[in-house]
């Protein structure tokens, strides 16, 4: 660890899951780390310290925490974790605190939140794609099921009238990758992010939603006879679009390299789909099958198999929202 990288001042606003375990990994190699979530979370961090449950260890971290957004104010560093639903109002929310040189890291799903984030507050922030298996079982503690790497890079610009009038520094995303490396964390510099994201979110829109309708794990999925069939459809579908939107998808198998990682993770790991709606939560769907159904229309392109999957979600969003403010009814003979 450098003195550079120890003076370093890291804020995580959206601390769940995928925000705690980088942010934790961070504090764990001596980063001034400020995780900023839910109050049942931060007060567990503060009683007692963020317990990182990985695949090769386990460990209490010491971590700031907080429930304020103002606790960016500091930051060198701000790692932006919030559900994609969130992503304008909590953009405009931490840009009257974000210091002068702060940079802004992306570590969200879906494949658009860069020009949300550049259009809502004008800040430039900077694309990551995150390869992790993670979720928070209970407040304070972050169980990692594999992966855990980054892929950091500069989105284009294809609105230039939402270019920032400030350049940007052309090293930023090799200090901050420099950074998560000396953490423990492989983090790599990509020379065409746009493409790295659609190439996760492809499969996202393939898995995400499957787990999250049958409520089976990464590990079922991977190995069920009809998971081929439906894989198949929807990554077609989905790289037509990307490929439509100017992105430049590179030439392979999808459909192989998505059932590899699916039995590489952890027999009980599901997507955070999975895990919002088991716990009736919003999910991010319109951000990933949603998207993909959206952008199909605008391009022409036919979109069954996600409009299927994307329909069904909303479906059991719905259903949660009906029985969170339904009184429950006792039956009667």
């Amino acid at each position: 660890m450098t003195a550079t990288n120890m003076q370093t001042r890291v804020a995580v606003l959206g601390a769940g899951a995928v925000g705690s375990y980088f942010g934790g990994m961070l504090a764990r190699s001596g980063v001034q780390v400020t995780l900023i979530g839910r109050a049942a979370h931060v007060e567990a961090i503060r009683a007692n310290r963020l317990l990182l449950d990985t695949v090769s260890f386990q460990e209490r971290v010491a971590v700031n925490a907080s429930t304020e957004t103002f606790a960016v104010r500091d930051a060198d560093v701000i790692l932006f974790c919030v559900k994609t639903t969130d992503t304008e109002d909590a953009a405009r929310s931490l840009k009257p605190y974000l210091a002068p040189d702060a940079v802004l890291v992306s570590l969200q799903n879906g494949v658009d939140n860069i020009p949300r984030i550049r259009g809502a507050s004008g800040i430039d922030a900077l694309a990551a794609v995150v390869y992790i298996a993670a979720a928070m079982p209970e407040p304070g503690h972050i169980k990692h099921s594999g992966g855990g790497s980054l892929a950091l890079g500069e989105f284009p610009d294809r609105d230039s009238s939402s270019k920032s009038s400030a350049p940007l520094p052309a090293d930023r995303a090799t200090r901050i990758a420099a950074l998560f490396t000396a953490a423990g964390v492989p983090c790599r510099v990509s020379p065409d992010i746009e493409a790295d994201l659609w190439s996760k979110f492809v499969m996202n829109c393939a898995g995400n939603a499957a787990t999250g309708i049958t409520q089976i794990s990464y590990a079922h999925l991977a190995h069920s006879a009809v998971t081929r069939d439906i894989f198949s459809q929807v990554i077609a579908e989905t790289v037509a679009v990307g490929r439509a939107s100017g992105v430049k998808l590179p030439e392979v198998d999808f459909l192989s390299q998505g059932l590899q990682f699916l039995q590489g993770v952890g027999s009980d790991a599901t997507s955070s789909t999975a895990q919002d709606l088991a716990r009736g939560k919003r999910t991010e769907i319109d951000s990933l099958n949603g998207y993909v159904v959206r952008r199909g229309k605008e391009l022409g392109i036919a979109t069954p198999a996600n409009l299927v999957l994307f329909a069904l979600v909303k479906l059991l969003e719905e259903k949660a929202a009906e029985q969170h403010h339904t009184p429950s009814q006792k039956a009667s003979t």
